[in-house]
């Protein structure tokens, strides 16, 4: 039979008199999914499909992702923050605050500000180390509590970014890589998911914003569309579907399967860079055709990023990437994730909204209608260079057009290396560093190739900032590069704060070496089934030359004071 609600006029079904089986459970339906005893109680909700359109359950899924993120961001920071940008660090932050303070004139003020946006100008700089410790601990230990609960509210997230770009506006050419800038555009967009000050995994009187959503799906289509516009217009390999033939080997930091993915059939790596470019390229636009094609391209980002995280230790770039795409599922779609508890309260607002009875709005609900429209009106604003960018022949990556990193542009090898090179570091107690008869021991890094019996490290999302570094001076010259120099240094006194960031000092317990020098060699992965690969190679080597000379503690005296840099001091046992 059918009645008319008295409160929205339309039409629905009910069932006056209760089946057998109802009877038999000693209870009747409401028609809504609800059940009733015959005393009037309301008993447990039978399982029912979300309906679609709705968000509450997508927004627990991107806040735990986001602060899964955090979470691993802040302990790389923990872990290496003192070793690369502390008080002994190899360009530390106090001295590159120092040199914004002059630069602007000498005072901390709003100049310093927005030319370094951080909480390290508040702070006391007698002890950098603690500030910068302090920083990272309050960051793991909010993100943690997201990670676990599902729960935020504003102000935790905006202490999150706040936190973060403190970080990363200090880090120097530690922190230059695109995920930072990525990391902290998707922390700001998950600033407006959550209520100001409530706690609660489904705040009622804080419904997501569609606007809020929305800003997720812009985010991953400039992801994807600045990436793959960027290799089309850059290494000519891509448009020839070549580029992965090399890409595997030549990659930041391989993995173990990148070893075999780079040994895969030549069809194969031709299909894989289609498929690149069709995910990159044309799946982004699915994002504006309806539900169902808006899925249909979250599907397919996400299993994109799953294929790179498998085949590389890309840091947490692919990782992060994923969290937008997420924004392409509504709550229908994600029900699967969840317990009953959960979707039963979904289940409950959804039918009160198509009921009318959803809440009043109050004044702070009316306020955060105003704010969510100030964000899309922002981010529209914002976007506006970067489609230009995303447009123009000259196509810039990882940039950013305003100081807090709210939209910025992205992509991701541009121009593929054909070849592999490495700077080994190798140091030797000889007096005389051009007697043949010296004996020169190399250091290994935790993750970049070195030894060419090491298996390629596994460690994503986690990521070894100096490693990706020596990556990159290995293109370039130590002249280029003269924090090389600076290490080179650090590894003639057995530092322990830098060696803290290798797996193997050759001097460990053992005087400290005499004489250090850079060696510049060619890397190959080896060839399965070969001689080589039954020895237990997994790479092959040759050497270039020199990267640069051999180098001793009081050769370097000069070069250090020249640059204001604190001259390492000799302890023979320090490791």
């Amino acid at each position: 039979q059918f009645e008319q609600s008295e409160n929205t006029g339309t039409l629905f079904r009910t069932r006056i008199s209760p089946s057998k089986t109802e009877e038999k459970q000693g209870g009747i339906s409401d028609g809504h999914g609800e059940k009733y005893s015959k005393n009037g109680d309301r008993k447990e909700t039978s399982v029912q499909s979300l309906q679609t359109g709705t968000y509450w359950l997508t927004r627990i899924v991107l806040l735990r992702s986001v602060a899964f993120i955090y979470l691993v961001a802040f302990s790389v920071a923990y872990n290496q923050n003192k070793q690369l940008i502390g008080e002994n660090g190899l360009m530390p932050s106090k001295s590159y605050l120092n040199s914004v303070k002059r630069y602007v004139g000498g005072k901390i003020g709003m100049a310093a500000f927005a030319y370094t946006p951080s909480i390290l100008w508040l702070l006391d700089w007698s002890d950098m180390d603690a500030n910068l410790d302090g920083i990272a601990l309050v960051g793991m230990a909010l993100s943690m509590f997201v990670l676990l609960t599902g729960m935020a509210n504003m102000v935790i997230m905006v202490t999150l970014w706040v936190l973060y770009h403190s970080l990363v506006n200090v880090g120097q050419l530690c922190f230059i890589s695109g995920w930072e800038s990525q990391l902290l555009e998707t922390g700001f967009l998950a600033i407006f998911l959550c209520p100001l000050w409530t706690l609660s995994k489904v705040p009622r009187r804080c419904s997501p914003s569609l606007i809020s959503i929305w800003t997720f799906r812009w985010l991953i289509v400039r992801i994807m569309l600045g990436a793959g516009l960027i290799k089309i217009r850059g290494d000519k390999c891509w448009r020839e579907l070549t580029c992965m033939d090399y890409h595997y080997e030549t990659q930041p930091v391989p993995n173990p399967m990148s070893y075999y993915m780079h040994h895969s059939p030549w069809w194969f790596h031709r299909f894989e860079t289609l498929s690149n470019h069709l995910i990159e390229l044309v799946f982004p636009f699915f994002t504006f055709l309806g539900r169902r094609m808006c899925m249909f391209n979250g599907v397919m980002q996400i299993l994109f990023q799953v294929v790179l995280i498998v085949s590389g230790n890309l840091s947490f770039l692919n990782w992060l990437t994923i969290v937008p795409s997420l924004a392409c599922f509504d709550d229908a779609s994600l029900g699967f994730l969840f317990g009953s508890r959960a979707r039963k309260e979904v289940l409950e607002i959804q039918h009160e909204a198509a009921a009318g009875h959803t809440p009043k709005p109050t004044k702070g609900m009316l306020t955060r209608r105003v704010v969510n429209i100030s964000l899309g009106i922002l981010i529209g604003c914002l976007s506006f260079p970067v489609v230009m960018n995303l447009l123009s022949s000259k196509q810039v990556m990882n940039t950013s057009f305003d100081p807090l990193r709210i939209v910025n542009t992205y992509g991701a090898f541009g121009s593929i290396t054909k070849e592999r090179t490495e700077v080994i570091f190798q140091g030797t107690l000889s007096q005389d560093p051009k007697d043949p008869e010296a004996v020169w021991e190399e250091y290994q890094f935790r993750c970049k190739p070195g030894d060419v019996y090491r298996r390629p490290c596994l460690i994503s999302p986690y990521h070894y900032r100096l490693d990706w570094l020596m990556w990159f001076a290995a293109f370039q010259t130590y002249e280029q590069s003269e924090w090389v120099i600076h290490i080179a240094g650090r590894l003639l006194a057995n530092d322990s704060t830098l060696l803290s960031l290798l797996d193997q000092n050759p001097f460990q317990g053992r005087e400290a070496p005499r004489w250090v020098r850079g060696e510049h060699f060619r890397y190959k992965f080896s060839q399965p089934g070969s001689a080589s690969a039954a020895q237990g190679k997994w790479w092959l080597r040759k050497r270039i030359g020199a990267y640069f000379p051999p180098l001793n503690l009081e050769g370097l005296r000069g070069y250090f004071q020249s640059r204001n840099w604190p001259h390492p001091h000799t302890h023979p046992k320090r490791t």
